[in-house]
């Protein structure tokens, strides 16, 4: 078993690709790297398995990638693509037959409370999620079973938004960092996100957007961040993976779903 893995649970934007009613390229490929389901990532470090993000196809990501069992969701932020499918959560209490933490900022957490209130319990309640709700706080670090995390503040424009720092826990092992969504990356936070083994960030399209980063945007962070190897995910349908990709500098690449990646 790997020290430390991730798995593209989906690695598209909001709409998925293809997205409705369009007939474009990349919407009618073949190619099935094209095909990107709404973004949210598995971490695995040890026998400890993190959800981040459950958006609209949560149902299917799990399904599809056989996933029996987790520690622990996170929710980096609260928009409909990566919250609206906590519900399907219910079937791991049930499954495990436990309550399951929820990791989220505090911001995030009341937006979920305000939305999906039902979801918290602090004991278990046939039939319905059961997510006792855990605060992260920017700049402090936590830890989930086997993984240390350390979460740091980025700009979505529109909502402040958290990447990740992931490591093994007590070891000296390789880093992983998650930064999704994101228009702008404080001062502070490229310091504390540098010098990663791997890298998965976030980068839309070619052109330019007002919440996220675009790909020249995307690869002028990765200059500052200088980490061993890049993935690019969060893709809209103006990317054809192929096209794209032959464009890309050495060691970045263009993240698809299912593709598991270790630093």
């Amino acid at each position: 078993m790997p020290s430390l893995s991730l798995e593209f649970l989906g690695s598209g934007t909001s709409t998925g690709v293809p997205a409705i009613g369009c007939a474009c390229a990349v919407c009618t490929s073949d190619d099935p790297r094209n095909r990107r389901l709404r973004p949210s990532v598995l971490l695995r470090g040890g026998g400890t398995a993190v959800v981040v993000d459950t958006g609209p196809d949560f149902r299917e990501q799990m399904l599809r990638s056989k996933v029996a069992r987790l520690d622990a969701v996170l929710i980096t932020h609260y928009h409909a693509d990566h919250v609206v499918g906590i519900d399907d959560l219910r079937r791991f209490n049930m499954l495990q037959k436990q309550v399951l933490p929820c990791w989220a900022t505090e911001k995030t957490l009341a937006s979920l409370r305000h939305s999906f209130g039902y979801v918290f319990s602090e004991t278990l309640r046939p039939g319905l999620p059961n997510l006792t709700p855990q605060t992260i706080v920017p700049g402090q670090p936590f830890e989930i079973g086997e993984l240390r995390l350390e979460p740091y503040e980025i700009d979505h424009h529109v909502l402040p938004n958290i990447a990740l720092r992931i490591a093994r826990k007590g070891t000296q092992g390789p880093v992983l960092v998650y930064c999704m969504d994101c228009k702008r990356i404080p001062e502070a936070s490229y310091e504390a996100l540098a010098g990663a083994d791997l890298l998965v960030l976030d980068m839309l399209r070619e052109q330019p957007h007002p919440t996220h980063f675009n790909l020249e945007e995307a690869l002028a962070a990765v200059a500052r961040l200088r980490p061993r190897k890049t993935w690019f995910a969060h893709m809209a349908h103006e990317v054809d993976h192929a096209a794209i990709e032959a464009k890309l500098p050495p060691g970045i690449r263009l993240a698809y779903d299912g593709l598991v990646v270790e630093p």
